[in-house]
């Protein structure tokens, strides 16, 4: 459509972006009461344990719609553009560092330009591939055998015991609270400060 500005963001994308949010932000509110015993947000223990474990359930469910989507809307090739990291991108992350570090605050343009086949500058890139293929899977992974104890218990026997496991997948919760803050602030810094979240509700970003 015509006038709107640059279409990036399918339907698909938009629907799992705002329920993946959800999910990931009950989880994170109930790994902090589960961890930190100070922290009294629901009453019921068994309740933040049960409502964590599925959300973490949900997760998955949300990690392969994610990845089914991304494959029927770009195929095996947009995934390899958006998040693999290829030479020419490290060569624009100074660059790209100086726009978000000082530039945008001049009021200097973004010097990469989005568009439907690549739509994450370098930074974008490496946040969004570790994010997604790394910590996502990790977290998965570890949440589904620790709260399945018996289950796998060979497995958690050949990664090193529970307390490793349990490690791992609190490592990797730290991790998406300290992403969750970030992808915030750097949502602020489009064109005006809404332009990338009204992107992932209308579908088109601001040209």
């Amino acid at each position: 459509m015509k006038g709107k500005g640059i279409p990036l963001h399918p339907l698909s994308i938009r629907i799992w972006h705002w329920t993946n949010a959800l999910i990931v932000l009950v989880l994170i509110i109930t790994g902090a009461q589960l961890r930190i015993t100070d922290i009294r947000i629901f009453s019921d223990y068994n309740f933040v344990v049960a409502l964590h474990k599925y959300a973490g359930y949900f997760l998955t469910v949300s990690f392969l719609f994610w990845l089914a989507v991304y494959m029927m809307e770009w195929g095996l090739g947009g995934l390899v553009r958006n998040y693999a990291v290829f030479p020419k991108d490290l060569r624009s992350m100074p660059s790209q560092a100086a726009y978000y570090s000082f530039l945008y605050f001049c009021g200097k343009p973004n010097p990469f330009k989005p568009s439907r086949e690549v739509k994450f500058n370098a930074l974008q890139k490496m946040a969004y591939s570790f994010t997604m293929l790394i910590a996502m899977p990790v977290v998965i992974i570890t949440g589904i055998i620790f709260g399945n104890i018996m289950d796998f218990y060979g497995a958690i026997l050949f990664f090193g015991g529970i307390r490793v496991i349990d490690a791992v997948h609190v490592i990797a919760g730290y991790f998406f609270v300290i992403y969750l803050i970030v992808h915030i602030y750097m949502a602020t810094l489009g064109t005006h400060v809404t332009s990338h979240t009204k992107a992932m509700i209308t579908g088109y970003e601001e040209e």
